[in-house]
Formats: structure tokens, C-alpha cells, sequence
């Protein structure tokens, strides 16, 4: 080393000595900031370790969640390539009767969406639009009767003749539950016993066919109309007839074919569903029958009460779109002659109240009420409706809008047709399932509303079946997803207009006679409001 740098080191070394011992003048206050940094950096280490076990936490969940879905996704690919292979080497096994619906547990598609803060403010949207409607119409009250006045009314009359409903319920309940099972069971057990299996099969038949139109058909009609009850009692009533025979038609098909070819061996019990399976099977949240199910290992009852009161807003919810934007408006055309303006004013006034009862009824019923039976039955498969609002066609829209009927129809109406047909008359059952559900939708209506008015058949068989054709999975643009929220807007507004005007034209100028024609032809078409 030269002498410069060792004098230059020297001087440094002198230097730093120098100044760690001289005294500072502000010891104190250096000694204060020094601490101050420490305690900061202490302070924000504990909030980064804190931000970092919540990331982490969220994270995982997220994860967790991303995996479920992907798992299950998965195997519904795998079923489907399987299929779709089975399809390419076997064509006369494509449909066979015993590949049925994977049950596998998983959520529903908007709890999993409320959690995200964005969709999670839409829906408090919707819930300040029914505390708009609450608060319009206490003003409206005040200013015409000088008081606050909630009047539901409207409810007891709809829900009313109640105990009817219940006792006629119970009834059908009961022989759903005991009829079929046993029927069934007395056939299984004399089935694959010699002699007479033929006769024990025709007899079994007729029996069981007797058992469920008397019951199952003709009861819930007359219950309806021999008591005349309110509409919201007759949907009660038509809508669990409906459900009861699925549900039944389920077991049936899928138990048949389970006694047909288990053949117990010699001196072995018959393989027969128990009774337990049955009665679960009748509450829990599906369409298509199995001895097992996924089940989750608790219940959340909190979230079956939140569930319920989210029913019951649902309720207040169509009852106040009803009274500030139905009642006044189509009670006032009432006494208007028919006109082309009248008629296209009313549709398109009836539009976004139509709309807020679709939204309403799928909420309320598909994702609420079927999401607190499944909790209270620890039912774990939740995929009760699929992302329905991003459809791009109106085909996915109607596979993905209600799974739990969508199912139904696939595994025993469209698939089994296939199936008996040797897959040679794909459009035609497409054809049948439209027919099929469009004749349910217009049997209920008819029933509930009291009155023939086709509308919802018309759409239904129709204009539903040329949509699914015309608008098909081919579409994909984001322009086809507005196309198909305008038709379902004109649409909803045309059942809303249509059955609006017919039931007060019902009240305007009810019926004289009793004529088939009288009975089929709608009042408003002929009637004058004079």
C-alpha cells in the first residue's frame, strides 16, 4: 500500500472515531428517531405479515374453490369424451338406459358469485329498488288517505282456502310415497318367480297407471276446481302435482330397470330401495332418483333461515311490482277499447315488470328455496342453474336456465327417445321435449289462472322452438347475448300484457255459458268494456 492511501485510511479511521465519541449536541432527539424507525419497522413488519397471512388465507380459498370447479369440470369432460367415444365405436350403445346423471358436490353458481364485492353490489340494487317501491307507495298512501297504510290484501286472496291446499298436499304426498314404492315392490318380489311373469307384469302395470292418473291426475283437478281456490293456492297445488309425478316417473324408471336385472340368486332377499331413500329422495332438491347421494357433514342453519327470508322479500318483492305496475295500469285499459296502440303501449309497459318476475322467480325458487332444502338435507350437488345469463343462443340458454327440470327431460325424455328410435330421429325428439314441457307450462297456467289463454304454449312450442334452432350453440358473438335478453324482455312483456288483460276481461264480461268453444276462447278477444 503507498503512503497516501495509508495516510487517507488513517484520517478516515481518525475521523469515524472522532465522531462516534464526540457528544452530539442533540443526542436526545437522534436516540427518539432512532426508536421512532424501530417501533415504525416493527409496526409495519406485523401489518405486512398480517396483509400476507389474509392473502395467503384468501388465496388458498380461492384455490380451493378454482380446484373443486376445475375437478368437477373434469369429470363432466371425461364423462362426455367417454360418451362421445363410446358413440364413435359403438353406435347402437349410444344411449343406453342405464347411463344416468354424476351426482358430485358443488355449490351454487351465485354464492359463489356474491362474493365477489362487484356482483355482490348489483344485488343490493335490487334490494334498494324493493325499498323504492316500499317507500313509494306509503307516500302514495299518505298523500291519497292522509295515512300510512300497507295493505296486503292482495296476498290473502291469492294465498287463501290454505288448509285445502294442505290436507289436498298431504294426500298426494302420502300416495306418492307409499303407492308406487309398494306397488313396485310386490312386482319385484313375484317377478322372478316362475310362471305368470307376464300377467304379473301387465297387472302390475295397469295397477300402478290406475293408481297414479286417479291420484296423481284427476284428485289435484278436482281439488282446484271443486273448491275453487285463489291462484296462488291452485299453482301451490297444480305446480306439486306436476313435481309429484317426476318424481315418481323417476323412481319408477330407475328402480324397473335395476329389478330387471338383478336376479337374486336362490334363496337370497330381493335387492330393493329402501323406504328412507325414497322419502329423501321426495324433499331433496332433484329430478332423477338414486339410492345416494352426495351429502355435505353439517348443516348451516343460519344459511337456510337467511334462504327463507330471502323467499319471503322475494314474496313482498312481486307483490309491490304487481300494485305500483301492473294492477293500475292493465285495471285502467281495462276500460279502453282494444286497440293496436293500446295493445303495443301495454307490452312494452309490461315488459321490465315481466322481467323483474322472471329474475324474481328464478331467484327466489331455484337458487333460495332449492338451496335451504338441499341445507336442510345436507344435499350436496347445488348446480341447480348454470351461467343462463351469458348465453349467447338461446339452446344453451334452455340447458342451462333450470337444471334440475333440464335433466329430467334429457335422461327420460330426450335420451330415451334416441334410445328407442336406434338414434335416427335426433330433431324429432328435440321436437317431443318442446312439445312436452310447452303443454306442462300451458296445463299449469290454465289451471292457475282459471282460464284457456295459449300464450304460453304458443311461445313455448312456437317461437321457443324456432329460436332454439335459429339462435344455436353456433352463435358466440356478444351481439347474440343482447339479442336474446331483448326477446326475453318482449317476451316476459307479452305474457305479463297478454294474461294481465285476460284475466280482467274474465271479471269485465265473464262467461254465459258453458260451451266448448265458450270455454277455449279467450274473453278478451270478444269482450267490449262497455
Amino acid at each position: 500500500m503507498s503512503a497516501p492511501d495509508t495516510r487517507n485510511t488513517a484520517v478516515r479511521r481518525s475521523r469515524g472515531r472522532t465522531e462516534s465519541q464526540r457528544p452530539a449536541e442533540n443526542g436526545s432527539i437522534r436516540q427518539n428517531d432512532h426508536h421512532t424507525d424501530i417501533s415504525s419497522t416493527t409496526l409495519g413488519h406485523e401489518d405486512m405479515e398480517r396483509m400476507k397471512v389474509e392473502l395467503i388465507r384468501h388465496v388458498q380459498s380461492r384455490l380451493n374453490e378454482l380446484l373443486e370447479r376445475a375437478i368437477s369440470d373434469s369429470m363432466q369432460a371425461l364423462c362426455r369424451n367417454t360418451h362421445t367415444h363410446t358413440d364413435q365405436t359403438h353406435t347402437h350403445d349410444r344411449h343406453k338406459p342405464d347411463q344416468g346423471k354424476v351426482f358430485v358436490a358443488r355449490c351454487s353458481l351465485l354464492d359463489e358469485l356474491f362474493e365477489i364485492s362487484h356482483i355482490r353490489t348489483i344485488y343490493h340494487m335490487f334490494i334498494a329498488a324493493l325499498l323504492l317501491f316500499i317507500i313509494s307507495t306509503l307516500a302514495v298512501d299518505y298523500i291519497d288517505q292522509g295515512r300510512l297504510v300497507l295493505d296486503f290484501d292482495l296476498f290473502y286472496y291469492a294465498f287463501g282456502q290454505l288448509g285445502t291446499v294442505v290436507w289436498a298436499w298431504t294426500l298426494m304426498l302420502s300416495y306418492t310415497l307409499l303407492g308406487p314404492y309398494y306397488i313396485l315392490n310386490v312386482w319385484a318380489s313375484l317377478k322372478h318367480r316362475r310362471g305368470w311373469r307376464t300377467c304379473v307384469s301387465a297387472v302390475t302395470a295397469l295397477t300402478l297407471c290406475a293408481a297414479q292418473t286417479g291420484m296423481l291426475g284427476i284428485f289435484p283437478v278436482y281439488i282446484v276446481l271443486h273448491y275453487q281456490l285463489p291462484p296462488a293456492s291452485r299453482f301451490i297445488i297444480i305446480l306439486e302435482q306436476i313435481r309429484f309425478v317426476m318424481k315418481s316417473y323417476s323412481f319408477i324408471r330407475e328402480t324397473t330397470p335395476a329389478v330387471l336385472k338383478n336376479t337374486p340368486q336362490k334363496g337370497a332377499s330381493l335387492s330393493y330401495p329402501s323406504l328412507s331413500s325414497y322419502l329423501y329422495f321426495l324433499f331433496c332438491p332433484t329430478l332423477i332418483y338414486r339410492e345416494v347421494y352426495p351429502r355435505n357433514p353439517s348443516i348451516r342453519w343460519n344459511y337456510v333461515g337467511m334462504n327463507f327470508l330471502k323467499i319471503l322479500a322475494s314474496l313482498f318483492y312481486l307483490y309491490f311490482i304487481l300494485v305500483r305496475l301492473c294492477i293500475p295500469v292493465f285495471r285502467n285499459k281495462s276500460n279502453q277499447p282494444f286497440s293496436t296502440r293500446t295493445f303495443i303501449l301495454a307490452l312494452f309497459h309490461a315488459a321490465f315488470p315481466g322481467m323483474l318476475m322472471l329474475m324474481l322467480g328464478f331467484y327466489a325458487f331455484l337458487h333460495c328455496w332449492l338451496n335451504a332444502f338441499a341445507e336442510m338435507l345436507r344435499f350436496a350437488d347445488r348446480m341447480f342453474y348454470r351461467d343462463w345469463w351469458n348465453s349467447t343462443s338461446f339452446a344453451n340458454y334452455y340447458r342451462t336456465w333450470n337444471i334440475v327440470v333440464h335433466d329430467w327431460l334429457y335422461y327420460y325424455g330426450y335420451r330415451d327417445f334416441l334410445w328407442l328410435t336406434g338414434h335416427r330421429l335426433r330433431s324429432v325428439a328435440t321436437l317431443s321435449v318442446f312439445a312436452v314441457s310447452a303443454l306442462v307450462h300451458e296445463y299449469a297456467f290454465t289451471l292457475g289462472f282459471g282460464f284457456f289463454y295459449p300464450v304460453m304454449f304458443c311461445t313455448f312450442a312456437g317461437i321457443g322452438v324456432v329460436f332454439n334452432f335459429a339462435m344455436n350453440d353456433k352463435r358466440k358473438s356478444p351481439v347474440w347475448n343482447i339479442i336474446m335478453w331483448t326477446c326475453l324482455f318482449i317476451g316476459q312483456g307479452i305474457h305479463v300484457c297478454l294474461y294481465c288483460v285476460e284475466w280482467y276481461a274474465q271479471i269485465q264480461c265473464p262467461r254465459t255459458g258453458t260451451s266448448f268453444w265458450e270455454l277455449v276462447t279467450p274473453r278478451s278477444w270478444t269482450c267490449s268494456y262497455q
